[in-house]
């Protein structure tokens, strides 16, 4: 038994390369948390377009505190050891009957960390279902090799480069539906996508992409991390601090300083960029 997970719930996620749901918040605490992010978004709405979407836990004091709860880093710990960084955040908000969807990809492509040893963790702000565009996912292909991937740029694909992989068998795909405060896991390395958003509610996802042990190395470029639980004898990122407060000048520009060096890693080798 580990600290927040069974030992059937860690086999599940050595097997699948994934594993959901798992209950970390409770519901009235996950709509605490939607209350704060929607304040935040209406008062400074610049905060959360395009690429600013990533990393706003730099920014934004209600994501940072999940970043750093205790029941989740709890259930990370179960999965990958005591030393914990947070590598950096995405929001991925669909929007009632937003035509935007997740092509079939691995994280682990483009994201330049070696070894591919962190897990993703995908927090539910409100109902992350079949309807809303939930992810899914190929469960045991964590195990086999990257696969290749076209970048498409396809408008309403809300990947960095549209990216995807072809040929997917998808009767063996696993829906992953969340209730807002439960979390999924996933390796870097599993297939996954998702579908638009039909429901006439917000899909809010947040998610902390990666949690690593220290010995990953960005092969990339230098840039930041978290130190979230344990130590980190390795010193392979800068140590980025947490937000205080709200919209502090300092943490917006190490988010716009983060997101610059994510932009060169995600887009290395592309034929264009868009502003995310």
């Amino acid at each position: 038994m580990g600290k927040k997970l069974s030992e059937q719930q860690i086999e599940s996620y050595k097997r699948d390369g994934f594993l959901s749901p798992v209950d970390i918040f409770s519901q009235a605490e996950a709509a605490t948390m939607r209350e704060a992010l929607e304040a935040a978004e209406a008062k400074w709405p610049e905060a959360f377009v395009g690429s600013a979407r990533n990393n706003a836990h730099y920014n934004i004091k209600v994501l940072d505190e999940i970043v750093h709860n205790s029941d989740l880093v709890d259930a990370v710990e179960d999965l990958i050891g005591p030393d914990i960084l947070n590598y950096g955040t995405v929001l991925f908000i669909k929007e009632a009957r937003d035509p935007g969807f997740v092509s079939w990809h691995q994280d682990a492509r483009y994201m330049g960390l070696e070894p591919h040893i962190g897990v993703t963790a995908w927090v539910a702000l409100s109902p992350s279902n079949a309807e809303s565009g939930c992810m899914q996912m190929i469960p045991g292909s964590h195990l086999e090799n990257i696969r290749d991937h076209n970048d498409t740029f396809g408008e309403e694909n809300i990947l960095t480069r549209g990216q995807e992989i072809v040929d997917i068998d998808e009767s063996k795909t696993v829906a992953t539906p969340l209730l807002p405060g439960q979390v999924s896991f996933h390796s870097a390395r599993v297939i996954h996508s998702s579908q638009p958003n039909n429901s006439d509610d917000r899909r809010i996802g947040f998610a902390i992409q990666s949690y690593l042990p220290p010995q990953v190395e960005q092969t990339l470029a230098r840039t930041h991390a978290q130190l979230v639980r344990g130590s980190d004898p390795h010193g392979n990122f800068e140590v980025a601090p947490r937000p205080l407060d709200d919209m502090v000048p300092e943490n917006v520009s190490l988010r716009d300083e983060v997101n610059a060096t994510w932009s060169e890693i995600l887009y290395n080798g592309a034929e264009k960029r868009r502003n995310y």
